[in-house]
C-alpha cells in the first residue's frame, strides 16, 4: 500500500520481510496548464527535468544523474530520459536508484525538479513524485509537487542511509533555477 507524504515525513525503504529494498525508482509526472479562450486549451510544453545529486557525509556534492549525465560515474543512479512535454499519463521522468550498489562514500542522494523552459509551477498542474520498488513494481509512496507559484523549481526529496539501510524523506522547498546546479546553494541545508 503506498504512501501519501507530507513535506518531512519519511519512509523506510524496506520490504515486507523487513530486509532493504535493492533498487527503487523516483519517477516524476506534470502537466502543462492548457488554458484557452472560451474554455479550449492551449500553450506551450513544459520541459520538467529530475535530476539526482549525490551527497557525501559531508554534505560534498560528488556526483549526479541528470539529463546531460544520465549515469553516475558508478552506474548505480540511472537518468532514463528527458521528457520535453509532460504529454501522455503516468511518470514523465525517472531516475533508478541500485541502492545495493551505491557506494559507501554516499549518504544522501537529493532528488530536484526543473523547469528548463523556465515557466513556473504555475504553469503546470498534477506534479507528483512516487518512489516504487523496482523488484515488484509497488508504488510505496507519493508526494504531491501540486504547490502552484511563480517558483521554477522544487527540491523533490532525499534518500538517506538509515540504520543500515535508506529511507526517503519528502522535502517540497521551493526554488528557481533552469537545472540542478542553479539549486546547490538551497540544498545545503537540507542535508
Amino acid at each position: 500500500m503506498s504512501v501519501s507524504l507530507a513535506k518531512g515525513q519519511s519512509v523506510s525503504l524496506t520490504t515486507g520481510d523487513g530486509s532493504s529494498m535493492t533498487h527503487v525508482r523516483i519517477a516524476l509526472g506534470w502537466d502543462a496548464v492548457r488554458k484557452g479562450l472560451f474554455g479550449g486549451f492551449r500553450g506551450a510544453d513544459v520541459d520538467m527535468d529530475a535530476s539526482a545529486i549525490l551527497y557525501d557525509g559531508s554534505g560534498t556534492h560528488i556526483d549526479q544523474a541528470w539529463f546531460r549525465q544520465l549515469k553516475s560515474r558508478d552506474g548505480a543512479v540511472v537518468h532514463t530520459g528527458d521528457n520535453r512535454t509532460g504529454a501522455g499519463e503516468g511518470d514523465d521522468e525517472s531516475i533508478i536508484v541500485h541502492l545495493d550498489r551505491v557506494p559507501p562514500e554516499v549518504a544522501q542522494i537529493v532528488f530536484t525538479i526543473n523547469s528548463f523552459t523556465g515557466q513556473s509551477f504555475a504553469q503546470i498542474q498534477n506534479a507528483f513524485c512516487r518512489l516504487v520498488d523496482e523488484n515488484t513494481r509497488t508504488e510505496i509512496a507519493r508526494f504531491d509537487l501540486s504547490q502552484t507559484g511563480p517558483h521554477t523549481a522544487e527540491i523533490m526529496a532525499k534518500v538517506s542511509r538509515y540504520d543500515g539501510g535508506w529511507a526517503m524523506t519528502a522535502l517540497g522547498e521551493i526554488g528557481n533555477g533552469r537545472t540542478f546546479q542553479d539549486l546547490l546553494p538551497a540544498i545545503a541545508p537540507t542535508l
